[in-house]
């Protein structure tokens, strides 16, 4: 497992950018659960957000892809609107524990 941040570094309903080891990946925190996943639209292989650590919708209940309006939902990835409807974005393990968010690259 390697350490991605400190768990108040994500508060609930916030998403924030990474680049680790030049992997570039998003993390949500929806109701309590921590969501990671690779920064990378399916459709165009392109970064997914628009300004820095702005991966939500208004309504911050989906991950937007800014190049063309693709919404993922944030609990499983898959693309429920735009030109990639069908695909998901690419889930990274995580856990969660009092030192912070661990992820798993295996």
């Amino acid at each position: 497992m390697k350490f991605l941040c400190a768990a108040d570094y994500l508060t609930e309903s916030q998403s924030r950018g990474f680049d680790l080891d030049g992997l570039k990946l998003l993390a949500i925190r929806r109701e309590g659960q921590v969501f990671v996943y690779r920064n990378r639209c399916p459709h165009r292989g392109v970064p997914l957000e628009w300004q820095p650590d702005q991966f939500l919708d208004t309504s911050a209940s989906l991950i937007q892809c800014a190049t063309h309006g693709a919404l993922f939902l944030i609990e499983s990835g898959e693309c429920v609107s735009g030109p990639c409807a069908g695909q998901s974005l690419s889930a990274i393990a995580c856990r969660e524990d009092p030192s912070g968010i661990w992820i798993s690259l295996t």
